[in-house]
């Protein structure tokens, strides 16, 4: 291979890895969520697609999930990563060139799960559906990513570690080893064995990922568009060892009414109560550090997606412990409330954060100004708007089918009931798939225009909502 090549697709360039990993996370994000979208719809309307087995209702939600989670939120995730890494160590990334081999590996990965997912090739286990040869590739990728991020911080030129560092690295130990023990290529137990195992990883792909490199990039976002200090260092610390201590072992709540040991049980449900004291540290960290600086979300919507972000956070996180207790999960379970609140996680908490992050990155990779500020107005509002909707009448409907249950009247009844809300679901998930499309297209004329506008420093003056 010339060196041109190999300049081209595996390019030294400093920030390349970072900025191909985010448009690739943004191109699946629409494949994913426009699969969600086309879902939601069969929900309202039973009959739209006839005879294409790739778009049947199961085979759309699982490459939703996987889009979405491996695709999206993971390869965001990275990207912000490679970001803000070398930023807090104050060098460069170890290997643009890994990284950028990651990249392209990564989009093998979710190329090779649209052609099997659509297809129904499956291992059966929900949110770890992919096959032994792209668990695989997974597992290539996510250590490929640590040994990049590691080596950074060896070669850093600060001596303390940043909160978020921690919460990074934290992510990048646990989620390697929670994928391994997850994947049926890996572990395969018979019988009850695998669903203990397999909601050990469901809920860990959410706890040991998502949530840790999440609150990472809070932690790096808020003082950084505030310009404010965080609030508390030692209280960030109690955060992140608190969710190392608590959160491995709350799978099992999601199968109470299974026979699993009791003492599983117990300690899965005492887990996710106690798992209100990091949550808690956490948000007061966050909002003790915007302090006085409320005002500027009006005017920053990068700061706006972060704040809403934790918002959400907070709502979900409130909402989790609650829903995990015996004498509150028999009623829920099993129901339209279990799917709102995993929205809530994340496409509420997950999805803003690392919006901002793109937001917010994006214009210091590039060295271009954001093509239209109103473009990203009307995709927040979009995507706040459409998901409040879309978890109001995820909520409401599990409200009804857990009262129908409970009641005993025939599902052929009260399922009837459910109509209304999953239409209004259609209706939120167009406009957050629309939002998702116009934050694209606004991605693609910052790239492509012919004007390029090195990203000010200084805050905007007038205000716009």
């Amino acid at each position: 291979m010339s060196n041109s090549l190999v300049d081209k697709f595996l390019s030294n360039q400093e920030g390349s890895a970072s900025r191909n990993f985010f448009l690739s996370a943004l191109w699946w994000s629409l494949w994913g969520m426009s699969a969600g979208l086309l879902a939601g719809l069969e929900f309202s309307m039973p009959d739209l697609v006839h005879n294409i087995p790739q778009l049947a209702m199961p085979h759309l939600r699982m490459f939703h999930v996987n889009a979405v989670a491996i695709g999206w939120l993971s390869m965001g995730y990275v990207a912000a990563m490679f970001h803000m890494v070398p930023t807090l160590c104050k060098t460069k990334l170890w290997s643009e060139r890994l990284g950028n081999f990651t990249m392209w590996a990564w989009n093998v990965l979710m190329i090779g799960a649209m052609c099997t997912l659509l297809n129904g090739n499956t291992e059966g286990r929900e949110y770890a559906e992919l096959g032994a040869l792209l668990d695989v590739i997974v597992m290539v990728g996510l250590v490929s990513v640590a040994w990049n991020i590691y080596m950074t911080v060896v070669n850093r030129r600060v001596k303390k570690l940043y909160v978020s560092l921690w919460y990074f690295l934290g992510s990048l130990f646990w989620f390697p080893l929670v994928y391994i023990i997850g994947q049926r290529t890996f572990v395969s137990l018979p019988g009850l064995n695998d669903a203990i195992i397999g909601w050990f990883y469901g809920h860990n792909i959410l706890g040991m990922w998502f949530t840790t490199v999440g609150v990472g990039m809070m932690y790096y976002l808020l003082p950084r568009l505030t310009g404010a200090p965080l609030y508390s260092h030692g209280l960030s610390m109690l955060g992140f060892w608190g969710i190392a201590l608590f959160y491995a072992p709350t799978g099992t709540h999601h199968i109470l009414q299974s026979p699993v040991p009791e003492w599983l049980k117990a300690i899965a449900v005492i887990s996710s109560i106690f798992l209100l004291v990091p949550v808690f540290t956490v948000l007061t960290n966050f909002f003790m550090t915007m302090k006085g600086k409320w005002g500027m979300v009006v005017t920053d919507i990068p700061l706006r997606f972060a704040v809403t972000s934790c918002m959400f956070y907070l709502v979900t996180c409130t909402q989790g412990p609650f829903q995990a207790t015996r004498w509150v999960n028999w009623y829920l379970h099993f129901t339209q409330w279990v799917v709102g609140h995993a929205h809530l996680a994340l496409l509420g908490t997950f999805s803003f954060i690392l919006t901002s992050a793109f937001y917010y990155s994006m214009p210091r990779l590039t060295g271009r100004q954001w093509h239209s500020q109103g473009l990203i107005r009307a995709h927040y509002w979009l995507k706040f708007l459409g998901f409040s909707l879309m978890m109001t009448s995820l909520t409401i409907a599990g409200l009804v089918q857990s009262a129908g249950w409970h009641h005993g009247i025939p599902v052929d009844q009260w399922v009837i009931e459910l109509v209304p809300y999953w239409f209004l679901r259609s209706i939120s998930g167009i406009m957050i798939v629309t939002g998702q499309f116009i934050f694209a297209y606004n991605t693609y004329k910052t790239l492509y225009t012919r004007a390029v506008v090195v990203a000010p420093a200084a805050k905007p003056k007038e205000v716009k909502v």
